[in-house]
């Protein structure tokens, strides 16, 4: 069996994540993955240390443990798949959200080595002031507080120095280990883990580039010009690339501290229903949202004002997925469970036939939030509830609908914290019933009617050409008809051995009754040639049934 790893330096790579894995009890995935070779050679290095108390804790607190002793990486893949609701159940997740604190902080001198030699020059000829002590650090950068020499107070974020390296090594090796797992386990294929990866890939490279989180704020600062009470901080694009990124510093109380919104005078309820309609606009109206609207990244200002920061991880949707969202929403709301369970069986990509008894969830799941007043619906349990129906019938999301789950989630446990009664599905009404009206609006319908026919004027009117461009190829014998049976050559190989297996017992059964035939001729009426023959075919008809029957049992236990 071939290993995932490719080069020796992967190697040693995958060694030492086998021996962080074994320590904290996960080594049977490990064999699951099929590197047992290297679970033995961590379990080697393992004898000599004390991890039983690793592996006291429950698992979901293992997990996060595991993953932040892991590196940068593996802390941010965590940070991802926080938001894979519909994979890991509700104790996962809340562990997996930590992981975006507790990160240690690189000394000043060591983290802008890099920066300076990009910008060809020491940081303090750009800046005025850079303190040195940082406000927070994350798995993939710090911030510094500092100021510009035309006086304007800033927030200064820089990478960690050779993060890009590690991080592009350890994606190579993820995404080795995903396709390796993938063609060895079906039922590890079914969840898809090279689009996970993939969407992983895609999402760190985005947040290694902190020009794109740059883009990304100012894409919704303009969404929300017209706005005075939402803002996001300014952009200093003169000193900004891909290693550091300046902003405005923002002088409010943060999200988090509960006491200093408090004591700021602050009205919870306000800003708790400005912050929910600016994420759900940014959802259901732009389809170009904050993906991790936690408290830590807002900000809240005089006059009952919200800034949002930290734009590093956004999400999309397409107008279709939008659609889609809001016909689920408004399926449960009309109690059709058929049209909620096709959407959510869309979404999976998957065959309705292998999922016959998930509409009847579905359909008990609607019953027991219907006759719920507004007030006592908790859209978090519901989520959940949801999101455990799908894991349960082996279903996943696509990612951008995952990141709106999350989204959804982060604003609902944001909204609660500031105003106890908040209501998100109160909230969120209003959004629903505009995308409805919206979609049967008649500019809407009369646009859809002209982009349907114009697709049948082409269709109609290359029908011709497409006829004969058929026609040439029958003539010219390059017309074929493929059939893809999933597993034909598996089932195949099964019809080749079974038919082996019925012609070797032909023939001992031809040998067996020969042999008996000749062996009947008594005495001197037999020549001697003969009976070696009949010897010879008695002895390999015995030699056959041990071949068939070792056959027959190795088969079995396959």
């Amino acid at each position: 069996m071939s290993t995932p790893a490719g080069s020796p330096s992967e190697l040693k790579r995958l060694t030492e994540l086998s021996t962080i894995l074994i320590r904290y009890g996960f080594g049977d995935l490990l064999r699951y993955a099929g590197v047992d070779h290297l679970v033995e050679k961590a379990g080697e290095i393992l004898r000599w240390k004390d991890h039983g108390a690793a592996t006291d804790a429950p698992a979901p607190i293992r997990m996060r443990r595991a993953l932040e002793e892991m590196g940068p990486t593996f802390i941010k893949l965590g940070q991802i798949l926080s938001t894979r609701v519909d994979l890991f159940a509700p104790e996962y997740i809340r562990e997996l959200e930590k992981l975006r604190d507790h990160v240690p902080t690189l000394p000043y001198e060591e983290l802008v080595v890099e920066v300076e030699t990009q910008l060809g020059r020491p940081l303090m000829q750009v800046f005025d002031r850079l303190d040195t002590e940082p406000l927070g650090a994350g798995s993939i950068a710090q911030t510094h507080r500092a100021q510009l020499r035309t006086g304007e107070e800033v927030v200064v974020k820089i990478r960690r120095p050779g993060i890009g390296r590690t991080i592009e090594a350890d994606l190579r090796l993820l995404g080795r280990i995903a396709r390796f797992a993938s063609r060895q386990f079906e039922d590890v294929a079914r969840f898809h883990p090279e689009s996970i990866i993939q969407e992983f890939a895609n999402s760190i490279h985005n947040e290694l580039d902190f020009a794109i989180e740059g883009r990304n704020a100012e894409t919704i600062a303009r969404s929300f010009a017209e706005d005075a009470f939402i803002a996001t901080p300014r952009v200093f694009w003169d000193f900004t690339s891909e290693r550091m990124n300046v902003q405005e510093f923002i002088d409010g109380v943060p999200g988090s501290d509960m006491e200093a919104v408090e004591a700021g005078g602050f009205d919870r309820k306000l800003i708790a229903l400005r912050g929910a309609n600016a994420v759900l606009k940014m959802m259901f109206e732009d389809r170009f949202f904050h993906a991790d609207p936690h408290p830590g990244n807002v900000f809240y200002l005089p006059g009952n004002k919200i800034t949002f920061i930290d734009f590093g991880m956004v999400g999309q949707l397409s107008r279709q997925r939008r659609d889609e969202m809001v016909d689920l929403l408004y399926g449960m709301v009309e109690r059709r469970a058929d049209k909620v369970t096709e959407i959510l069986l869309k979404w999976a990509d998957t065959d309705d036939r292998q999922n016959l008894n998930l509409e009847s969830r579905i359909d008990a799941f609607i019953d027991r939030v219907h006759g719920v007043s507004l007030d006592k619906l908790d859209i978090s349990a519901l989520t959940r509830d949801l999101f455990s129906a799908m894991r349960d019938h082996n279903l996943a999301l696509p990612s951008d609908l995952t990141l709106m789950a999350k989204a959804f989630a982060s604003l609902d446990g944001m909204g609660r914290q500031l105003d106890p009664d908040f209501d998100m599905v109160e909230v969120a009404r209003p959004f629903l019933q505009r995308q409805i009206l919206r979609r049967y609006a008649p500019d809407r319908i009369a646009r859809k009617a002209r982009e349907g026919a114009a697709e049948g004027v082409d269709l109609v009117t290359g029908l011709p050409r497409d006829l004969k461009k058929l026609l040439q190829m029958a003539q010219r014998g390059q017309l074929s008809l493929g059939v893809d049976v999933v597993r034909m050559e598996h089932y195949m190989d099964r019809i080749d051995r079974s038919v082996t297996r019925i012609t070797m017992a032909i023939v001992i059964a031809a040998l067996i009754m020969g042999s008996s035939i000749v062996m009947s001729f008594s005495g001197n009426q037999m020549p001697v040639g003969l009976s070696v023959f009949a010897m010879l075919g008695f002895a390999g008809s015995v030699l056959g049934g041990f071949w068939l029957i070792y056959s027959i049992w190795r088969g079995g236990r396959h």
